[in-house]
C-alpha cells in the first residue's frame, strides 16, 4: 500500500466539538499521526452531547490527558508539526506561553484573533451564519453546520496544508487564523445564483412525490429538454425557468413514488436523484463502503484507505507513549 501523503505528520488537537476535530480528521485520514489532548475534567463535551458525532469525528486518532500548563506537554509540543486549537482568543498564550517558531498554530474561533468588538463574544454556527449574510439566503436554520465545517474546519485545512508548503521552503511555522464567520463569507459567492435556484424554478427544485421526494437540477436546456422528453410534456420545454410552471410539475411528480420516478429519471440523465435519508445510505451501491460499523468515513481524494478504527475514550493513551513515538 502506497505511503499516505501526510505520512509522518503531528497533529496535536487540542479542540473540542466540530469544526476543529473535523478538520484535524481530514488531515488523519491523509496519513497524519493525531493526538487529541483532553484535560482530566469534561474533556471533549461531544462524547456526551452528542456521542454519534463524536464517534466518526474522532475514530482514527489517539487521545491522551493532560492538565495544562505541563513540562511534558511543552516537550510534546516542540516535536508536533501542527497544533489546532478552538479556545477563546488569548486562553492558548495562558496554557501554552511558548511555541517553536517550526510550529504550524490552527487557531479556530468565532470571530478571529484580531481586536475588535466581536473577538471575544461567545457564538455558534447559526449566529456566525447569520453575522456572515448567509442564513438569509436560507431563509431558515440551516440543516447542517456550514460555519463549523466549511467556514471552520475546511478553511484550517486548506490553511494548514498551505502553511506545510511554506515551511517546507523558509523552515519557518506561521499562525494560522481561522474565522468561522468570516470563513463563511465564501458561501455568499454563490448568491446571485442562489436568488435563480431558490426552488421557485421548476428546473430546479425538490418535489414531493406520492411517497418520498425527489430533487430535479435539469439547469442546462439539454438536461430539462431529456426531463421534458422522458414524462412527455414537451410542450414544458421553454418553461425550465417560468415559476408559473411549478405548480403543474409539482402536480405530476405526485403521481408516482420517488423510487419510480429514480427508475424513470435514472435513465433519461437529466440531472435528477431521490432524496435519501441518512439512514438509506449504508445500502445505497454509492456509500456501502463508506461505513464501518456504524462508524461513515470521510473520502479523501488522495487517501482511499483511512482509519475506521472506535474513537478514543478520554485518555485512552499515555502522553509518555506519544512522546517515545514523536522522538
Amino acid at each position: 500500500m502506497a505511503e499516505k501523503p501526510l505520512a509522518g505528520l503531528r497533529v496535536l488537537d487540542l479542540s473540542r466539538l466540530l469544526p476543529g476535530p473535523y478538520a484535524s480528521l481530514l488531515l488523519s485520514d491523509l496519513g497524519a499521526d493525531v493526538v487529541k489532548v483532553e484535560d482530566s475534567g469534561a474533556g471533549d463535551y461531544l462524547r456526551q452531547v452528542a456521542p454519534s458525532m463524536y464517534a466518526p469525528l474522532n475514530r482514527g486518532k489517539r487521545s491522551i490527558v493532560v492538565d495544562l500548563p505541563s513540562g511534558d506537554f511543552d516537550e510534546l509540543v516542540a516535536r508536533a508539526d501542527v497544533l489546532i486549537e478552538s479556545f477563546r482568543p488569548g486562553v492558548l498564550e495562558r496554557l501554552v506561553p511558548s511555541t517553536p517558531e517550526r510550529l504550524i498554530v490552527c487557531r479556530i474561533s468565532g470571530f478571529g484573533q484580531a481586536d475588535s468588538d466581536w473577538r471575544d463574544r461567545a457564538g455558534h454556527d447559526i449566529g456566525y451564519l447569520a453575522l456572515a449574510g448567509v442564513l438569509a439566503f436560507n431563509r431558515a436554520q440551516p440543516a447542517v453546520q456550514l460555519a463549523d465545517l466549511f467556514g471552520g474546519a475546511q478553511q484550517a485545512v486548506i490553511g494548514v496544508l498551505a502553511a506545510l508548503v511554506e515551511r517546507a521552503r523558509t523552515g519557518l511555522g506561521r499562525v494560522v487564523d481561522v474565522s468561522l464567520t468570516h470563513g463563511s463569507t465564501g458561501l455568499l459567492l454563490a448568491a446571485d445564483a442562489a436568488r435563480l435556484l431558490d426552488g421557485s424554478r421548476p428546473c430546479y427544485r425538490v418535489y414531493r412525490c406520492a411517497a418520498g421526494f425527489f430533487a430535479l437540477g435539469a439547469l442546462e436546456p439539454k438536461f430539462w429538454q431529456r426531463f421534458c422528453a422522458a414524462v412527455g410534456r414537451p410542450e414544458w420545454i421553454d418553461g425550465a425557468f417560468d415559476p408559473a410552471l411549478v405548480p403543474d410539475v409539482d402536480a405530476l411528480f405526485l403521481t408516482r413514488t420517488r423510487d419510480e420516478w429514480n427508475e424513470l429519471l435514472f435513465e433519461a440523465d437529466c440531472s435528477g436523484e431521490p432524496v435519501l435519508s441518512p439512514d438509506e445510505l449504508r445500502a445505497h451501491p454509492l456509500f456501502g463502503a463508506a461505513f464501518a460499523g456504524d462508524v461513515l468515513r470521510t473520502f479523501p481524494a488522495l487517501s482511499p484507505d483511512v482509519p475506521l478504527g472506535p474513537a478514543p475514550s478520554q485518555g485512552q493513551h499515555a502522553l509518555s507513549d506519544v512522546l517515545r513515538d514523536w522522538r
